[in-house]
Formats: C-alpha cells, sequence, structure tokens
C-alpha cells in the first residue's frame, strides 16, 4: 500500500508548515547522502499539547497529533541513559476517553515495520517478510542505516501501514490508541541495546541478492577430485540452475598437504590435475559461480620455525601452536598479511573464484588470540582489531562483489565484513534460525549449514531455510539430484530477500550469551553462545507483499499445534481466509479467527500453509512454481470486468500449475495463454487446477474469463 498526498496532507499537524516539510525533504536528502556515525543522544522532542515533533540526528523522523488532548490528558517523559544505552520514553494517559495518536514515520530506504519486544501470548513465531510488511503484530520501525528503532508499548493498540515515499527512504502511518500511550525511541539499538559494538550499518550493505549453491563437504570430505567436482557442475547446471542454483563451492580436500603458505592453496594436489584456474572457468561456463574453502590455520611446521616473526610467539619466543589453528599467523605483523594472506585471496580472485568460504575464524580467535592474549597486551595491541584486519585483508583482496562467509560458529567481531556467518556446527541447525533470527539480513545473512536431501529432512529443511531468507547450500552426491528427492529443492530456490518480523530473538538463550566470546579459549565443540541443532521452534511465517496482494506462508515443522489462531499471525479476525497446503496441494478450506493445521505427512514431515484473504471473485490461491505460492514468479494478478488476469515467470521444466479459487455465482468461460500449451484444466470442489506446458524459461500472461450466474 502506497501513502498518497491525500492520505499524507490529511494527518498533517497544524503547525506542520510548508518550512516543516522543507526540512523533510532536505532530511530525505541527507539519509541518501549518511555516511558518518548518527548521534547516541535522545531525540528533540516538541510538544504542544496536541501536536508531536521528533527530530534525530538531523532528520524529522516522527509528527504526529493526538486527538481528544486537552486538561484531560497527563504527559510525561523520561530518559533513562545508563551505560550509554538511551530509552527515550514518552507518554500520554487520559483521565477519561481513549486517546488516539494518529502520525507518520520518516525513515531510510533501509527501515521496516516489526515487533521489538516480546508479545505477550501466541504461540512461538519465528517471523519475516518480503517487502515491507503490513502484519498487525508490528509495533515499531526499525530503521537499520540508522539504527533507531521507534515503539508503542503495550497495551495500547496499533497499525503500522507502510509505504515508499521515495527511492532513498520509507514513510509509515502508524495509529495508536488508548487510555495510554507510550512512545520509545531508542537509538544505537543493535550497537548499544544488543550489545553489537561492531555494527555500523551506515557503513555497509546487507547482502540481498539469493545466494544458492551446493557444497562439495557431506557429498565428498576430503575425498572431492577435479573428475566428481566436474560431474556435479554437469548435474546442477542441468537440474538445478534453471530453477535458481547459482554457486558450485569445493571444500575441504583440494589442497596440498600440510597447507599453508599461498602455493599449497593455490598449486592443488594431485586430485586436481588441470589446476583450479581451469576448474574455476568449467564451473563458470556451466554457468554456476564457482566458490571455494579455506582456512585461517597454518601447519607448515618448517616454514613457521624459519620465520618466526610471522606467527604469535609462545612463552619460549617459538611460533605457538594451536589445536585446530596450528602456527598463529600474527596479524599485527604487516609482513605476514603481504606474504601468506593477501597472495593467497588474490591469487583466487585472479583465477575467477566468487564465492569464498573462510574456516576455521573461531580457532584463530579463541586457540589463537584469545589465548595468547599476553602477547597483544605486551605490544599494546588490540586483539580484537587484529582479528578482524586479517579478516579486512581477505575482504579487500577478494572484492566486495565476491560472497564471503565466516565460519564456523557466530562471529560478532565480523561483523561489517562478511557476507554470512555459519552460526552453529556441522550439520542442518534449525535451532539457530530462532536464536539468531534477529541477526539475519540485517547483520549478515544467516548460515544454518548444508541441506542434505534425505527422505526426512529434504522437505522441511529446505523449506524453512527458504522461509527464513537464510543462505541456502546443498550438499549431496549429484545422482540423487536426478531422483524424486530433488523436489523440495526445487520449490524452494531461489531464496527471497527477507527483514525479520521481530528484532529480538525468539529464543534468546544464545545471543545472550555473546559477550563470552571474549573469554574462550577453545573452539572445540558447540559453545554456549554457537546456535544447536534442535529445534526451539516449529512454525515460521513468510509474509509475502506484492503490488497485486499481500499474503502469508506458514510453515510447520512439527510440534502439537493443531490449531492457529489467525491474530497470531498479525492478521485480523474480522476477515475470513483460504488456506492452502503446498505440499499436498490440498485446500484445507475457508476460516475465520482459527484454521486446524491437520496432521503432518510423514512424506513430507512438514507442512506450508498459504494463507489468503477470502475474496468474494475467483482468486489465485498459490501456484505449484515456488513455496511463496506465487511470491516468485507473479505479477500483476489483476481482476476486472470478470476476467482474473496476471503475467508467470516459467522455468522450463515441468508443468506450471496455478490454483484457482472459485466462489459460487461464477462460472469458469476459458482460458487463454498465448505461446503455450494448456495441458491440463479440472475442477475439484471450490478449487480449479489449471496445467501449463513448460517447456522453455519465458513470461507468458494469461486470462481466465468468467461469467456470472
Amino acid at each position: 500500500m502506497k501513502l498518497n498526498k491525500v492520505v499524507l496532507s490529511g494527518i498533517v499537524c497544524v503547525i506542520l508548515s510548508d518550512f516543516i516539510m522543507h526540512e523533510h525533504l532536505l532530511s530525505k536528502e541527507r539519509w541518501e547522502t549518511q555516511t558518518t556515525t548518527p548521534i547516541n543522544e535522545p531525540a528533540k522532542v516538541t510538544w504542544d499539547g496536541s501536536c508531536l515533533l521528533l527530530d534525530y540526528n538531523g532528520h524529522l523522523i516522527f509528527k504526529a497529533e493526538i486527538e481528544n488532548a486537552g486538561k484531560e490528558i497527563d504527559f510525561r517523559k523520561i530518559i533513562d541513559e545508563q551505560h550509554g544505552i538511551i530509552n527515550q520514553v514518552l507518554k500520554w494517559t487520559s483521565r477519561r476517553e481513549s486517546l488516539q495518536l494518529t502520525g507518520l514515520i520518516f525513515a531510510s530506504d533501509e527501515s521496516f515495520p516489526c515487533e521489538s519486544d516480546r508479545k505477550r501470548e501466541g504461540p512461538d513465531i519465528v517471523r519475516h517478510s518480503v517487502g515491507l510488511s503490513h502484519s498487525l503484530l508490528n509495533r515499531a520501525v526499525y530503521d537499520r542505516k540508522s539504527d533507531w528503532v521507534l515503539s508503542v508499548d503495550f497495551p495500547s493498540k496499533v497499525i503500522i501501514v507502510p509505504g515508499n515515499d521515495s527511492e532513498h527512504s520509507n514513510v509509515f502511518k502508524i495509529i495508536v490508541t488508548g487510555r495510554d500511550i507510550i512512545l520509545r525511541f531508542r537509538p544505537h539499538f543493535y550497537q548499544k541495546h544488543r550489545g553489537l559494538i561492531h555494527f555500523k550499518p551506515w557503513a555497509y550493505r546487507v547482502w540481498k541478492k539469493p545466494v544458492v549453491g551446493w557444497c562439495s563437504w557431506f557429498a565428498y570430505f576430503e575425498n572431492i577430485t577435479e573428475e566428481n567436482i566436474k560431474k556435479t557442475a554437469d548435474v546442477l547446471s542441468e537440474v538445478l540452475v534453471p530453477f535458481g542454483l547459482e554457486y558450485l563451492q569445493i571444500d575441504d580436500g583440494y589442497q596440498q598437504s600440510p597447507a599453508g603458505l599461498p602455493e599449497t592453496w593455490l598449486n592443488p594436489n594431485d586430485k586436481f590435475p588441470s589446476g583450479l584456474r581451469n576448474l574455476s572457468q568449467y564451473i563458470l561456463h556451466k554457468a554456476l559461480k564457482p566458490g571455494i574453502w579455506t582456512y585461517t590455520s597454518f601447519h607448515q611446521k618448517d616454514f613457521a620455525e624459519s620465520h618466526k616473526q610471522l606467527f604469535v610467539p609462545d612463552e619460549s619466543g617459538n611460533p605457538a601452536y594451536g589445536n585446530w589453528v596450528g602456527y598463529i599467523l600474527d596479524g599485527s605483523n604487516p609482513e605476514t598479511i603481504e606474504k601468506i594472506i593477501r597472495p593467497l585471496y588474490r591469487g583466487l580472485r585472479e583465477m575467477g573464484w566468487k564465492y569464498y568460504k573462510v574456516d576455521a575464524l573461531r580457532h584463530l580467535r579463541y586457540e589463537g588470540y584469545n589465548s595468547h592474549s599476553q602477547y597483544f597486551k605486551e605490544k599494546n595491541i588490540d586483539l580484537v582489531a587484529t582479528y578482524r584486519d586479517v579478516v579486512k585483508m581477505i575482504r579487500e583482496e577478494i572484492g566486495e562483489e565476491s560472497f564471503m562467509l565466516g565460519c564456523w560458529g557466530i562471529r560478532p567481531e565480523l561483523i561489517g565484513i562478511i557476507d554470512g556467518c555459519r552460526i552453529g556446527g556441522d550439520g542442518f541447525g534449525y535451532a539457530g534460525l530462532a536464536q539468531y533470527n534477529s541477526f539475519n539480513n540485517v547483520i549478515w545473512r544467516n548460515d544454518p549449514d548444508h541441506i542434505e536431501l534425505s527422505p526426512e529432512e529434504a522437505h522441511r529443511s529446505s523449506m524453512v531455510t527458504s522461509l527464513t531468507g537464510s543462505l541456502f547450500m546443498l550438499t549431496d552426491k549429484p545422482e540423487l539430484y536426478k531422483t524424486a528427492l530433488v523436489e523440495p529443492a526445487k520449490r524452494s530456490v531461489p531464496v527471497l530477500f527477507t527483514v525479520p518480523g521481530q528484532i529480538f530473538d525468539v529464543d534468546p538463550s544464545r545471543s545472550s550469551s555473546l559477550h563470552l566470546v571474549a573469554s574462550e579459549l577453545s573452539g572445540d565443540g558447540i559453545r554456549s553462545f554457537d546456535s544447536d541443532r534442535t529445534p526451539r521452534c516449529h512454525l515460521y511465517l513468510l509474509e509475502m507483499n506484492k503490488d497485486f496482494e499481500n499474503w502469508m506462508l506458514l510453515g510447520r515443522t512439527g510440534g502439537d499445534i493443531d490449531r492457529i489462531r489467525f491474530k497470531h499471525l498479525g492478521l485480523s479476525e474480522d476477515n475470513e481466509y483460504l488456506v492452502f497446503e503446498f505440499w499436498s496441494k490440498k485446500l484445507l478450506g475457508s476460516f475465520s479467527e482459527v484454521f486446524y493445521t491437520e496432521d503432518i505427512q510423514p512424506k513430507y514431515n512438514c507442512q506450508l500453509f498459504c494463507i489468503r484473504e477470502r475474496k468474494s471473485h475467483p482468486q489465485i490461491i498459490a501456484t505449484n512454481r515456488h513455496i511463496t505460492c506465487g511470491g516468485l514468479e507473479l505479477d500483476n494478478v489483476i481482476w476486472k470486468k470478470e476476467v482474473l488476469s496476471g503475467e508467470s515467470e516459467l522455468v522450463g521444466h515441468g508443468p506450471y500449475v496455478l490454483y484457482v479459487s472459485e466462489p459460487d455465482g461464477y462460472t469458469f468461460e476459458e482460458m487463454i495463454c498465448r505461446g503455450v500449451e494448456i495441458i491440463g484444466n479440472q475442477k475439484r470442489g471450490i478449487v480449479r487446477t489449471i496445467q501449463i506446458k513448460n517447456d522453455e524459461q519465458k513470461r507468458v500472461n494469461w486470462y481466465m474469463k468468467y461469467s456470472r450466474r
């Protein structure tokens, strides 16, 4: 929903003159060019008894008026600035009738509506959104570019309606009603309130393009060869690239042993006789982007002992050695960077590699620098700054256009440098999707680790990774992709860019211990702040917001929940909704207030509900292309003059299916889709299923004609 000029002018306070609007335009210009650190100060408040203005960091961020304001209103404010963590709270209390605050929030293009504080009722649900959320659960607007949040405390009722104000800014209409209205402004929210001291979002953007690929680790472990990598590229190119898979990443097993100096990586072992440049070009020619694994460990003993100055020393002056990290590279020595770090990554980039999985980063920090903190203290060198500098040098060499994954375990020190983070240990981890949900696509792209398409896990691990907008990497032997087990992966990629619906973690048990990274001396095994694998939440909600319609996808992975209240999903209980289960292709029915989930089928081991508000005319309820039920490939869906029309992007593999709800009173006349063949058209109950022959990648326009009975 876009806010037009009539809506905007209708809620502007009387005191807002052309001068104030001019100031807002200047603020938008400043948003476009902001590169400096926003102030960590309260907002400037102007309140004249009925109208409110908030100005922060030179920006007009909020303007509002309060109806029923007068002598019966009590206005209070407080600013808490303990430890540099600012909570600025404004409260209006009515002694008689309910108050209504109507206003506009102005923020940058990286802002979004969300929940900033844990809700009071309902099941735990991990929320994400494609586009700006319209959920009734939202009680806040978070501006990532300046790291502030403006929220409304319980129990007042809140409605936030988003709209794009310009290419570089968003505007949100907000309506708050209640006897008590409490606004809370928190600057430097992730940096100060969440304790992420390296989070400086005004200095970098998160990676917004899909990250979907294949990793060799669980398929071959250290037994990879040039032959099986090329075979995998052949299969991926044929089977999964058309659906959106982009990367092929080789993992441990190609390098010489012991590995250390750049040449031990750039000149691979005998299993790769054609070399890494040849392999990267082969992958590129298969319409894939080549990715490669490296680590920040060093295991060449002779070199370390003959070049002691390049390594952190132990108490006797010899190169210190640690489990997993080997001989510890001294990142504070420019010679170490120039001889070992830069040549390796410069060489890989020149060979054409586009995706870098940088491993053993936890070991460099824990067994390396933390375990030898006294060395840095004696040199009066910042240990963490040195650690960040090592990874910065890698980033400089691979370039901003390459994707960089930090591995493994949560790495808060590397915020702003790495594009993605493997938030847990080896093996796909559901728990991290709820333990670090607020980090995903705000701090970096979360990596729950590789997906194995087993009969038990194929559907649900593919589904939740896509629903949360996380990094999606398969890791099976290529012959499996010639079987039916590849189907859930096809339907889950590409992964659309999402923003979190909550800027708190649904399960805070891990992120609450992040400060302990400074005192860890061992990276062997999951630490108290690394995400674990056991599911802590069984419901994953993705809100789709497109120009023609908004709807929701609810993934369920288990649990004993047999009914879902629409208000717990952020939907109005006054409306009626169609609920379609994607995997089984079954319409569960039309519901008000609550719907029933039915049992999870063992074939899928999960459920995916597409929830759309029921219309009085024929409407699309789902497609078979993607788990977003049309969110990926549908555009310009319109109902006009008894015709349902739209556009679909076909991938050219297998039939494309439209599922259409036809209420009583309408008679289907014909389906027109020029340039393709309609190979199926049948109706069961109120659902019409139309199959379109899908032999080549193309965009098609379709029209369904109806008559009224």
